[in-house]
Protein backbone atom coordinates (compact mmCIF):
# COMPACT_ATOMS: atom_id res chain seq x y z
CA UNK A 1 0.00 0.00 0.00
CA UNK A 2 1.31 3.40 -1.02
CA UNK A 3 -0.20 6.69 1.10
CA UNK A 4 0.25 10.28 1.17
CA UNK A 5 -0.04 12.25 4.90
CA UNK A 6 -1.31 15.80 3.95
CA UNK A 7 -0.52 18.36 6.68
CA UNK A 8 -0.95 21.88 7.21
CA UNK A 9 2.27 22.50 8.40
CA UNK A 10 5.34 20.42 9.95
CA UNK A 11 6.13 22.85 12.74
CA UNK A 12 6.90 21.60 16.48
CA UNK A 13 3.31 20.49 17.70
CA UNK A 14 1.41 18.12 19.28
CA UNK A 15 -0.13 16.73 15.79
CA UNK A 16 2.65 17.18 13.70
CA UNK A 17 4.73 14.95 16.08
CA UNK A 18 2.09 12.23 16.05
CA UNK A 19 2.23 12.18 12.65
CA UNK A 20 6.36 11.35 12.56
CA UNK A 21 5.86 9.08 15.64
CA UNK A 22 2.56 6.90 13.98
CA UNK A 23 4.54 6.53 10.44
CA UNK A 24 7.56 5.13 12.47
CA UNK A 25 5.15 2.61 13.69
CA UNK A 26 2.29 2.16 10.51
CA UNK A 27 3.72 -0.92 7.98
CA UNK A 28 2.83 1.15 5.03
CA UNK A 29 4.62 2.75 1.97
CA UNK A 30 4.05 6.48 3.35
CA UNK A 31 4.83 10.02 1.72
CA UNK A 32 4.01 13.61 3.24
CA UNK A 33 2.94 16.56 1.81
CA UNK A 34 2.99 20.36 4.15
CA UNK A 35 1.08 22.64 2.84
CA UNK A 36 2.79 25.25 4.81
CA UNK A 37 6.09 25.57 7.16
CA UNK A 38 8.46 22.61 6.67
CA UNK A 39 9.78 22.95 10.18
CA UNK A 40 11.69 21.13 12.40
CA UNK A 41 9.48 17.79 12.25
CA UNK A 42 9.78 18.28 8.22
CA UNK A 43 13.75 17.48 9.01
CA UNK A 44 13.14 14.94 11.25
CA UNK A 45 10.76 13.06 8.66
CA UNK A 46 13.03 13.24 6.44
CA UNK A 47 15.58 11.75 8.82
CA UNK A 48 13.16 9.43 9.00
CA UNK A 49 13.31 8.37 5.27
CA UNK A 50 10.27 9.86 4.87
CA UNK A 51 9.64 11.80 1.46
CA UNK A 52 8.24 15.55 2.50
CA UNK A 53 6.93 18.20 -0.17
CA UNK A 54 6.04 21.54 0.96
CA UNK A 55 3.20 22.95 -1.26
CA UNK A 56 3.87 26.21 -0.71
CA UNK A 57 0.61 27.45 0.09
CA UNK A 58 0.24 31.06 0.76
CA UNK A 59 -3.13 31.38 2.92
CA UNK A 60 -5.88 30.00 3.47
CA UNK A 61 -7.66 31.05 -0.07
CA UNK A 62 -4.16 30.17 -2.04
CA UNK A 63 -6.76 28.01 -4.28
CA UNK A 64 -4.70 27.33 -7.23
CA UNK A 65 -2.58 24.92 -4.36
CA UNK A 66 -5.64 22.92 -5.30
CA UNK A 67 -4.72 21.59 -8.50
CA UNK A 68 -0.70 21.45 -7.50
CA UNK A 69 -2.35 19.12 -4.37
CA UNK A 70 -4.13 17.15 -7.11
CA UNK A 71 -0.87 16.64 -9.45
CA UNK A 72 1.34 15.84 -6.58
CA UNK A 73 -1.60 13.31 -5.86
CA UNK A 74 -1.58 11.65 -9.19
CA UNK A 75 2.06 11.35 -9.51
CA UNK A 76 2.53 9.44 -6.64
CA UNK A 77 -0.50 6.96 -7.57
CA UNK A 78 -0.98 6.87 -3.80
CA UNK A 79 -3.48 3.77 -2.73
CA UNK A 80 -5.14 6.22 0.01
CA UNK A 81 -4.48 10.14 1.32
CA UNK A 82 -4.64 10.64 5.07
CA UNK A 83 -4.99 14.01 6.03
CA UNK A 84 -4.33 16.13 9.82
CA UNK A 85 -5.61 19.43 10.70
CA UNK A 86 -8.49 21.61 9.14
CA UNK A 87 -6.58 23.03 6.68
CA UNK A 88 -5.23 20.31 5.36
CA UNK A 89 -8.64 18.07 5.91
CA UNK A 90 -10.33 20.66 3.40
CA UNK A 91 -8.10 20.81 0.70
CA UNK A 92 -6.63 17.23 0.86
CA UNK A 93 -10.13 15.86 0.45
CA UNK A 94 -11.07 17.64 -2.56
CA UNK A 95 -7.45 17.21 -4.38
CA UNK A 96 -7.48 13.51 -3.78
CA UNK A 97 -11.08 13.33 -5.43
CA UNK A 98 -10.51 15.24 -8.04
CA UNK A 99 -7.15 13.12 -8.37
CA UNK A 100 -9.20 9.81 -8.49
CA UNK A 101 -7.91 8.48 -5.42
CA UNK A 102 -9.38 5.02 -3.90
CA UNK A 103 -9.83 6.14 -0.32
CA UNK A 104 -9.24 9.34 1.62
CA UNK A 105 -9.03 9.40 5.92
CA UNK A 106 -9.18 12.29 7.47
CA UNK A 107 -8.12 12.47 11.20
CA UNK A 108 -9.92 15.27 13.78
CA UNK A 109 -7.22 15.80 15.84
CA UNK A 110 -8.40 19.33 18.07
CA UNK A 111 -11.98 19.56 17.41
CA UNK A 112 -13.26 21.55 20.84
CA UNK A 113 -17.14 22.69 21.75
CA UNK A 114 -16.17 26.31 21.36
CA UNK A 115 -12.94 25.79 19.13
CA UNK A 116 -10.74 24.09 16.31
CA UNK A 117 -7.01 24.20 16.38
CA UNK A 118 -7.18 27.37 18.93
CA UNK A 119 -9.45 29.29 16.71
CA UNK A 120 -13.49 29.73 17.58
CA UNK A 121 -15.76 28.17 15.62
CA UNK A 122 -17.92 29.76 13.13
CA UNK A 123 -20.93 28.71 11.53
CA UNK A 124 -18.68 29.08 8.12
CA UNK A 125 -16.05 26.84 9.81
CA UNK A 126 -18.38 24.01 10.10
CA UNK A 127 -20.12 24.66 6.86
CA UNK A 128 -17.05 24.62 5.15
CA UNK A 129 -15.82 21.37 7.57
CA UNK A 130 -19.01 19.34 6.64
CA UNK A 131 -18.65 19.55 2.65
CA UNK A 132 -15.66 18.50 2.47
CA UNK A 133 -16.04 15.36 5.14
CA UNK A 134 -18.48 14.45 2.60
CA UNK A 135 -15.52 13.90 -0.02
CA UNK A 136 -13.51 11.74 2.19
CA UNK A 137 -14.64 7.93 3.58
CA UNK A 138 -14.16 7.96 6.81
CA UNK A 139 -13.50 10.35 9.64
CA UNK A 140 -11.46 9.56 12.60
CA UNK A 141 -11.70 10.71 15.98
CA UNK A 142 -8.63 10.59 18.45
CA UNK A 143 -11.46 10.34 21.56
CA UNK A 144 -14.52 9.56 22.15
CA UNK A 145 -15.43 12.89 22.69
CA UNK A 146 -15.00 13.96 19.77
CA UNK A 147 -16.41 11.25 18.21
CA UNK A 148 -19.51 12.87 19.63
CA UNK A 149 -18.51 16.12 18.69
CA UNK A 150 -18.32 15.44 15.21
CA UNK A 151 -22.02 13.36 15.02
CA UNK A 152 -23.17 16.18 17.10
CA UNK A 153 -22.01 18.69 14.19
CA UNK A 154 -23.91 16.57 11.69
CA UNK A 155 -21.09 13.61 10.35
CA UNK A 156 -22.84 10.41 10.13
CA UNK A 157 -21.79 8.48 13.06
CA UNK A 158 -20.65 5.36 10.47
CA UNK A 159 -18.15 7.43 9.03
CA UNK A 160 -16.91 8.50 12.82
CA UNK A 161 -13.97 6.01 13.69
CA UNK A 162 -11.59 6.22 16.74
CA UNK A 163 -8.22 6.01 16.49
CA UNK A 164 -6.84 7.18 19.79
CA UNK A 165 -3.66 9.36 19.65
CA UNK A 166 -0.86 7.40 20.59
CA UNK A 167 2.78 7.57 22.94
CA UNK A 168 5.79 6.39 22.99
CA UNK A 169 6.16 4.51 26.30
CA UNK A 170 10.27 3.44 25.80
CA UNK A 171 10.60 7.04 25.43
CA UNK A 172 8.72 8.52 27.77
CA UNK A 173 9.65 6.13 30.41
CA UNK A 174 11.37 7.97 33.60
CA UNK A 175 14.58 8.46 33.63
CA UNK A 176 16.62 9.52 37.24
CA UNK A 177 19.92 10.83 35.18
CA UNK A 178 18.04 12.43 32.58
CA UNK A 179 16.21 14.03 35.79
CA UNK A 180 19.48 15.23 36.42
CA UNK A 181 20.90 16.32 33.74
CA UNK A 182 18.12 18.47 32.80
CA UNK A 183 17.18 20.31 35.71
CA UNK A 184 21.34 21.25 36.26
CA UNK A 185 20.88 22.58 32.72
CA UNK A 186 17.99 24.49 33.83
CA UNK A 187 19.23 25.90 36.49
CA UNK A 188 16.43 24.24 38.24
CA UNK A 189 17.56 23.19 41.95
CA UNK A 190 17.67 19.42 42.73
CA UNK A 191 15.62 19.90 45.82
CA UNK A 192 13.10 22.02 44.09
CA UNK A 193 9.39 21.23 43.33
CA UNK A 194 8.80 21.27 39.85
CA UNK A 195 5.28 22.35 38.26
CA UNK A 196 5.11 20.96 34.54
CA UNK A 197 2.99 22.81 32.00
CA UNK A 198 3.26 21.73 28.45
CA UNK A 199 1.20 23.28 25.50
CA UNK A 200 0.81 26.00 22.37
CA UNK A 201 1.24 29.12 25.08
CA UNK A 202 -2.87 30.28 23.52
CA UNK A 203 -5.40 31.61 26.14
CA UNK A 204 -7.34 28.86 25.52
CA UNK A 205 -4.34 26.46 27.56
CA UNK A 206 -5.39 28.68 30.79
CA UNK A 207 -1.35 29.01 31.95
CA UNK A 208 -2.49 32.26 33.76
CA UNK A 209 -4.41 29.89 36.36
CA UNK A 210 -1.00 28.37 36.86
CA UNK A 211 1.33 31.29 37.46
CA UNK A 212 -1.27 32.87 39.81
CA UNK A 213 -1.52 29.54 41.24
CA UNK A 214 2.00 29.65 42.61
CA UNK A 215 2.27 32.83 43.62
CA UNK A 216 0.36 30.93 46.70
CA UNK A 217 2.82 28.06 47.00
CA UNK A 218 6.22 28.34 49.03
CA UNK A 219 9.44 29.59 47.64
CA UNK A 220 10.89 26.01 46.79
CA UNK A 221 7.98 25.70 43.97
CA UNK A 222 8.81 26.39 40.38
CA UNK A 223 6.60 26.23 37.14
CA UNK A 224 8.03 24.83 34.14
CA UNK A 225 5.78 25.87 30.61
CA UNK A 226 6.72 23.68 27.83
CA UNK A 227 5.53 25.40 24.58
CA UNK A 228 5.41 28.60 22.53
CA UNK A 229 3.28 30.65 21.05
CA UNK A 230 1.58 34.15 21.26
CA UNK A 231 0.33 34.63 24.43
CA UNK A 232 4.36 34.40 25.91
CA UNK A 233 4.30 38.33 26.73
CA UNK A 234 1.24 38.36 28.23
CA UNK A 235 2.36 35.37 30.71
CA UNK A 236 5.25 36.64 31.65
CA UNK A 237 3.70 39.82 32.07
CA UNK A 238 1.21 37.89 34.51
CA UNK A 239 4.43 36.40 36.54
CA UNK A 240 6.16 39.75 37.09
CA UNK A 241 2.71 41.14 38.41
CA UNK A 242 2.35 37.77 40.46
CA UNK A 243 5.88 38.48 41.69
CA UNK A 244 7.03 34.85 40.57
CA UNK A 245 8.66 35.73 37.72
CA UNK A 246 11.67 34.30 39.00
CA UNK A 247 10.25 31.21 39.34
CA UNK A 248 8.27 30.77 36.30
CA UNK A 249 11.02 29.13 33.43
CA UNK A 250 10.02 29.06 29.73
CA UNK A 251 11.50 26.59 28.06
CA UNK A 252 10.45 27.12 24.57
CA UNK A 253 9.16 24.31 21.99
CA UNK A 254 10.60 20.94 22.52
CA UNK A 255 10.44 18.08 20.41
CA UNK A 256 9.39 14.34 21.22
CA UNK A 257 12.78 12.94 19.88
CA UNK A 258 16.07 14.88 20.53
CA UNK A 259 17.19 14.28 16.90
CA UNK A 260 15.74 17.45 15.87
CA UNK A 261 17.60 19.70 19.09
CA UNK A 262 20.62 20.69 16.86
CA UNK A 263 19.46 22.42 14.36
CA UNK A 264 16.46 24.03 16.15
CA UNK A 265 15.58 24.75 19.60
CA UNK A 266 18.90 22.79 21.84
CA UNK A 267 18.32 21.64 25.09
CA UNK A 268 16.97 18.79 26.26
CA UNK A 269 13.74 17.10 24.81
CA UNK A 270 10.10 16.71 26.11
CA UNK A 271 10.89 13.34 27.57
CA UNK A 272 13.42 14.45 29.59
CA UNK A 273 11.85 17.58 30.54
CA UNK A 274 8.58 15.48 31.67
CA UNK A 275 11.20 13.26 34.27
CA UNK A 276 12.87 16.68 35.45
CA UNK A 277 8.87 17.59 36.57
CA UNK A 278 7.60 16.50 39.82
CA UNK A 279 3.88 16.78 38.81
CA UNK A 280 2.06 18.25 35.41
CA UNK A 281 -0.60 20.34 36.07
CA UNK A 282 -3.54 21.38 32.85
CA UNK A 283 -5.79 23.73 33.24
CA UNK A 284 -7.40 23.71 29.57
CA UNK A 285 -11.26 23.84 30.10
CA UNK A 286 -11.39 22.43 26.73
CA UNK A 287 -9.46 19.88 25.16
CA UNK A 288 -9.91 17.15 22.10
CA UNK A 289 -7.82 14.08 23.86
CA UNK A 290 -5.30 15.48 26.20
CA UNK A 291 -1.94 14.02 24.79
CA UNK A 292 0.32 15.72 27.34
CA UNK A 293 -1.78 14.55 30.37
CA UNK A 294 -0.71 10.67 29.09
CA UNK A 295 2.86 11.69 28.59
CA UNK A 296 3.18 12.75 31.48
CA UNK A 297 1.43 9.33 33.09
CA UNK A 298 3.89 7.29 30.45
CA UNK A 299 6.31 9.30 32.48
CA UNK A 300 4.92 8.30 36.23
CA UNK A 301 3.95 11.80 37.09
CA UNK A 302 0.69 12.76 38.88
CA UNK A 303 -1.26 15.00 36.98
CA UNK A 304 -3.66 17.08 38.20
CA UNK A 305 -5.58 17.82 35.17
CA UNK A 306 -9.31 19.98 34.55
CA UNK A 307 -10.14 18.45 30.73
CA UNK A 308 -9.03 14.82 29.22
CA UNK A 309 -10.84 13.35 27.18
CA UNK A 310 -8.00 10.48 27.30
CA UNK A 311 -8.63 9.70 30.91
CA UNK A 312 -12.26 10.29 30.99
CA UNK A 313 -13.30 7.81 28.76
CA UNK A 314 -11.12 5.35 30.92
CA UNK A 315 -12.16 3.40 34.22
CA UNK A 316 -11.13 5.43 37.14
CA UNK A 317 -8.79 2.95 38.65
CA UNK A 318 -6.45 3.28 35.19
CA UNK A 319 -5.00 6.27 36.62
CA UNK A 320 -4.67 6.55 40.02
CA UNK A 321 -2.66 9.23 39.95
CA UNK A 322 -4.40 11.76 38.12
CA UNK A 323 -6.90 14.16 39.74
CA UNK A 324 -9.33 16.59 38.31
CA UNK A 325 -9.22 20.33 39.42
CA UNK A 326 -11.10 23.56 38.36
CA UNK A 327 -10.19 25.52 36.32
CA UNK A 328 -9.50 27.86 39.18
CA UNK A 329 -6.20 29.43 40.73
CA UNK A 330 -7.26 28.30 43.93
CA UNK A 331 -8.28 25.14 43.63
CA UNK A 332 -4.77 24.61 41.69
CA UNK A 333 -2.43 26.42 44.25
CA UNK A 334 -4.32 23.64 46.75
CA UNK A 335 -4.12 20.59 44.42
CA UNK A 336 -0.19 21.06 43.94
CA UNK A 337 0.29 21.71 47.62
CA UNK A 338 -1.25 18.06 48.45
CA UNK A 339 1.12 16.38 45.56
CA UNK A 340 4.19 18.37 47.10
CA UNK A 341 3.40 17.34 50.63
CA UNK A 342 2.55 13.93 49.67
CA UNK A 343 6.38 13.02 48.38
CA UNK A 344 7.52 11.78 45.79
CA UNK A 345 5.82 8.34 44.59
CA UNK A 346 7.13 5.61 42.15
CA UNK A 347 7.65 6.81 38.30
CA UNK A 348 6.06 3.80 36.57
CA UNK A 349 3.36 4.39 34.00
CA UNK A 350 -0.09 3.38 34.81
CA UNK A 351 -2.49 0.66 32.82
CA UNK A 352 -3.58 4.39 31.12
CA UNK A 353 -0.60 5.34 29.82
CA UNK A 354 -0.28 1.67 28.30
CA UNK A 355 -3.37 1.57 27.07
CA UNK A 356 -2.51 4.28 24.45
CA UNK A 357 0.68 2.88 23.26
CA UNK A 358 1.65 3.62 19.64
CA UNK A 359 1.92 0.28 18.28
CA UNK A 360 -2.00 0.11 18.85
CA UNK A 361 -2.73 3.19 17.96
CA UNK A 362 -0.84 2.40 14.66
CA UNK A 363 -2.40 -0.94 14.58
CA UNK A 364 -5.96 0.41 15.11
CA UNK A 365 -5.76 3.01 11.51
CA UNK A 366 -4.47 0.41 9.51
CA UNK A 367 -7.90 -1.53 10.21
CA UNK A 368 -9.56 1.97 8.95
CA UNK A 369 -7.25 2.00 6.08
CA UNK A 370 -8.76 -1.79 5.59
CA UNK A 371 -11.99 -0.95 5.53
CA UNK A 372 -11.99 2.67 3.79
CA UNK A 373 -9.87 0.33 0.68
CA UNK A 374 -12.53 -2.26 0.69
CA UNK A 375 -15.33 0.28 -0.24
CA UNK A 376 -16.44 0.53 -3.38
CA UNK A 377 -15.19 3.31 -5.41
CA UNK A 378 -17.11 6.52 -6.24
CA UNK A 379 -15.32 8.67 -8.42
CA UNK A 380 -15.56 12.59 -8.73
CA UNK A 381 -17.38 13.70 -11.74
CA UNK A 382 -15.18 16.43 -12.14
CA UNK A 383 -11.85 16.40 -11.62
CA UNK A 384 -9.59 19.91 -11.01
CA UNK A 385 -7.00 20.41 -14.08
CA UNK A 386 -3.57 20.83 -13.02
CA UNK A 387 -1.61 23.84 -14.06
CA UNK A 388 2.02 24.06 -14.49
CA UNK A 389 3.01 25.77 -11.38
CA UNK A 390 6.02 23.70 -9.67
CA UNK A 391 5.50 22.06 -5.97
CA UNK A 392 8.39 23.30 -3.88
CA UNK A 393 10.90 20.41 -2.14
CA UNK A 394 11.53 21.48 1.46
CA UNK A 395 15.40 22.43 2.02
CA UNK A 396 18.13 20.45 1.18
CA UNK A 397 17.46 17.79 3.97
CA UNK A 398 14.66 16.68 2.61
CA UNK A 399 14.63 14.15 -0.21
CA UNK A 400 14.79 16.12 -3.56
CA UNK A 401 12.25 16.41 -6.07
CA UNK A 402 9.17 18.41 -6.76
CA UNK A 403 6.71 15.64 -6.14
CA UNK A 404 6.40 12.15 -4.82
CA UNK A 405 6.47 8.96 -6.74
Amino acid sequence: MRALHIITGLGVGGAEQQLRLLLRHLPVDCDVVTLTNPGPVAAGLAADGVRVTHLGMTGNRDLAALPRLARVIRRGRYDLVHTHLYRACLYGRIAARAAGVRAVVATEHSLGDSQMEGRPLTAAVRGLYLLGERLGRATVAVSPTVAERLTRWGVPAPRVTIVPNGVDLARFAYDPAARRRTRERLGLPADAFVVGAVGRLAPGKRFDVLIRALGRLPDDCRLLLVGGGPQEGALRRAAREAGVAGRVLFAGERPYTDDLLSGTCGGPDLPALASAMDVLAAPSAEEAFGLAVVEALAAGLPVRYTSCPALQDLPLDAAPGARRVPCDAGAYARALAEVRAAGPGPRTAPEAARHYCITRSAARLMDVYAAALAAPHIPLQAPLRSPDTPVTPVHVSVQQGADPS
